[in-house]
C-alpha cells in the first residue's frame, strides 16, 4: 500500500483536469475542466500523508476507482 501525500494527490489530480474552486481551512474542492461531473474534496496540510480510507474516498470522486 503506498502512502501519498496531499501534495502528491493534488498534482495527480492537477494532471487529470481538476483545479481548485473553493477552499475552507485546510479543505480543498476541486471541480473538473474536462466535464468530469460532480466535485473532489482534499483535506489536509500539503506534507501531510493521507489515509487509505481518505484516498479511496478521494480516488472514487474523482472517478478513478
Amino acid at each position: 500500500m503506498k502512502r501519498y501525500k496531499v501534495k502528491q494527490v493534488l498534482d495527480l489530480l492537477r494532471k487529470d483536469g481538476w483545479e481548485i474552486k473553493r477552499t475552507k481551512g485546510d479543505h480543498r474542492q476541486l471541480k473538473n475542466t474536462k466535464g468530469k461531473p460532480g466535485t473532489v474534496t482534499v483535506n489536509g496540510k500539503e506534507s501531510e500523508n493521507l489515509s487509505q480510507e481518505l484516498l479511496n474516498s478521494i480516488w472514487k470522486q474523482a472517478g478513478w476507482k
